[in-house]
Order: C-alpha cells, then structure tokens, then sequence
C-alpha cells in the first residue's frame, strides 16, 4: 500500500476499510441506478406506459438527486456519514418497491424518480467520497477516491446482468425487489466510514496536528460561488450529468432500434461498468499527478470524439464493445477528479456541501440527457439529435476546464470575501 496512506497516523488497515466501505457502498447504489435502461421496455410493452413517462421517472431520479445532493453532504458533514446513508438505503430500496408495484405513471415517478432521487443522493459521492477526501492526506487524497470510485464500479459491472437474469426469468417485480435488498445489505456500512473519520481525527489530535478554524459554511458557500474556478467546474460537470444519463437510460433502446443482437444493451452497460473500474483509479493516478482540471478537459475531449465515432460508423458488435470500453474509462473519472479538485481549493471542512452544489449542476444535466433523449425519440423517432448534442458537449466542457485556477484558496482569503 505504498501508494496510498491516510493521514500519516493512520493505520493502513483503516484506510483499506475506508475505501473498501466506500467501495461496497457505491457499487450498490450506482451499480442499481445502472440498470434502469434494463426496464424501459418491459415498462412500456407490458404496462402500457409511454416511454416519455419512463423516461421522465428515470431523469426525475436525476433532479432530485441533485437538488438533494447539497444537503446530504452536510448532514454528512455535521452528523457523520452512518445515519445518512442508512436513511439514503433505505429510501432508495422503498423506491425500487413502489416501482415494482407501479401500476400507473404517478407510482412510479414517485418510486424511480422522487424517492430513489433521495436516496441515492445519501449513499452516493457527496457523502461516500466526501469522507474518504477527509481522510486521506492532501498527497494521497486523488488516489484514494479513484480506488473508492473503481471499488464502486464492481456493482456496475454485476448489478446489470444480475437485474437482466432475474427479470428475464422472475420479471420485472422480482428484479427490483431483489435489487432493493441489495441497498438494505449496504445500509450499515456507513458505520465503517464513522469509525475510520474518527480515528483519523483522534490520530491527528494526539499528534497535536491542528488545523486553523474552519470558516462557517455560510461564508465557504458564500466566497465559491464567487470563485471563477468553482463556477466554471460547476457549469462543465453539467456535460458529464448529461453524457452519462443519456447513454445509461437510452443506450438499450437505441440499440434494439440498430437491429444488434438481444442483450447487447446490457452487456454494454456491464462493459462500461468494468472498464470504469480501471478508467476510476487511473484518473485519480492521473489527478494525483497532473493537474485535475487538465485531466477533466481531456476526459471530456475523448468522451466526445469517442461518441462522435460511434455516431458516425457504421453500428456492429465490435464498435459498440469499443464504444463500451472507451466510454467506461472515462466514465466515473471525473468524480475523484473535480471532489480533489474541490479539496484543494477549499479545504476539506465543508467538501461534501461544496461538492454537492457542483453535483446540481451534473444532475441538471442528467434530468436533461434522460428526458430529452425520451422526448427527442417519441417526437422524431430518431435518437440522432441527442447524440450530435452530447458529442459537442464535450468539446464545450473541455474549453471551460482548462481555464479553472486551482490554486489552494487561504484562510486568510475567506476570512476577507
């Protein structure tokens, strides 16, 4: 574990269940939000629902994640990661339950959409990576929340085919169900992330590290939005929101409608899963090496020549597994890459609120590029439009990266905003 430490008194075996934790809890939320494409068709051939109506259940999920994003991360940061993200599996699970049992629109806008928004704003990066940050030492802290992010890519790879084999075989119901559960094992996990923060605060003070006050939040939140960098990372992780959400709820459908072979869909989601686990910890290598805002530029210069391609050849199996593997190394990278980006600004004190503003914008992004691409489909039956759009995206998130200034902000500098 050369390569990685907590603070420099924290035992490495803290900091192994740190990330492993961190790992094991966003693997279940992010790996079940990663099937919901799984279940636009069924939704819609055997319960009669337009697929503007899934789609919007599935980008409504999105907004209210976002909006709920800022205000678990301080909950997090007040009261300790346990209680939020017990709560957040919680609600994420009675989510999936109602979906299961929807049988009208309004049920199931209310379960996908409103209450799985909740609940994943509670089990997912504010909280889980914002704590991780808090731990890890300023040298190690990009590493550290690459490892976390690609341990979390292990339920993406998983939780797909495992929804596609119980729906196939139980139905849509049973995969649900069986995926609620599957947030109901992670609930108590939050307790190892507690734990590890306060060792790590225990360590310090005994070792009479100290650090100056930190500001109130009210001030922190005050002086970043008037932070030129923090502004233009917060308007370029919207792309990200966008691109992803996009490709995750319609990447099935469009495939289908490409006469590809049944269950290249999910086989690709599953693809993007796995290769994201090595795109995660290779952009925090990256972070911790280069500068981050670099680093985010060139993520989103790939990710919009690689969706530029995909558009523009022809469509087999081979370019769209290439599509998968290219897509899925840069996939979650951009997450350690903009909370270490925050931590070396800002400080850590405030990260998971900080990070939760900038998530918004992500999440605006996503309500957009899931109900869009439903819309844009149901109006010109052609998903076409949409993924013109996310390609210049990423030429546009690129340009308002490289600009960012990540100089560390003082104390003194917050003290006189």
């Amino acid at each position: 574990m050369s390569s990685l430490s907590a603070t420099k008194d924290t035992s490495r075996a803290t900091a192994w269940a740190l990330i492993a934790a961190a790992g094991l809890i966003l693997s279940a939320a992010m790996g079940v939000r990663q099937t919901f494409g799984l279940f636009i068709g069924p939704f819609s051939f055997d319960r009669g629902l337009p697929v503007t109506l899934i789609a919007f259940a599935i980008a409504l999920h999105n907004l209210v994640w976002g909006f709920a994003q800022p205000f678990a991360g301080a909950a997090a940061d007040r009261y300790g990661a346990a209680p939020v993200v017990a709560t957040g599996a919680a609600t994420f699970a009675a989510g999936l339950a109602l979906a299961a049992a929807a049988t009208s629109g309004w049920m199931l806008v209310l379960g996908l959409g409103v209450l799985v928004g909740i609940g994943i704003s509670c089990t997912s990066f504010g909280v889980v990576l914002a704590t991780v940050g808090r731990v890890a030492s300023p040298q190690t802290r990009s590493v550290a929340m690459g490892l976390a992010s690609a341990g979390g890519s292990l339920g993406q790879v998983l939780m797909v085919p495992f929804a596609q084999e119980i729906r196939l075989y139980a139905g849509v119901p049973a995969s649900l169900y069986a995926l609620a559960f599957v947030l109901l094992l992670a609930a108590p996990l939050g307790i190892v992330l507690d734990r590890a923060s306060r060792r790590q605060r225990v360590a310090a003070a005994s070792s009479h590290e100290t650090q100056s006050a930190a500001m109130p939040l009210a001030e922190t939140l005050r002086f970043a939005t008037r932070h030129r960098g923090y502004r233009l990372l917060t308007l370029g992780f919207f792309t990200c929101g966008f691109q992803l959400a996009f490709i995750a709820t319609h990447l099935p459908g469009y495939l289908m409608l490409c006469h590809m072979p049944v269950g290249l869909g999910a086989t690709a989601l599953a693809l993007i899963g796995l290769f994201n686990m090595f795109g995660s910890w290779g952009c925090g290598w990256l972070g911790g090496r280069w500068r981050q805002q670099h680093v985010l530029a060139w993520l989103y210069l790939i990710r919009g020549g690689t969706i530029a391609l995909f558009v523009l050849l022809p469509t087999t199996s081979v370019s769209v597994v290439v599509f998968a593997a290219v897509m899925g190394l840069t996939w979650l990278g951009t997450v350690p890459l903009t909370n270490g980006l925050i931590a070396k600004v800002f400080g850590t004190r405030h990260l998971g609120t900080l990070f939760g503003v900038v998530f918004l914008s992500h999440q605006l992004g996503s309500f957009l590029g899931a109900w869009l691409g439903g819309y844009v489909f149901d109006t010109t039956g052609s998903y076409s439009l949409i993924w013109g759009a996310t390609a210049v995206a990423g030429l546009v998130a690129a340009l308002l990266h490289f600009p960012i200034d990540d100089r560390p902000v003082a104390e003194e500098s917050l003290a006189a905003a």
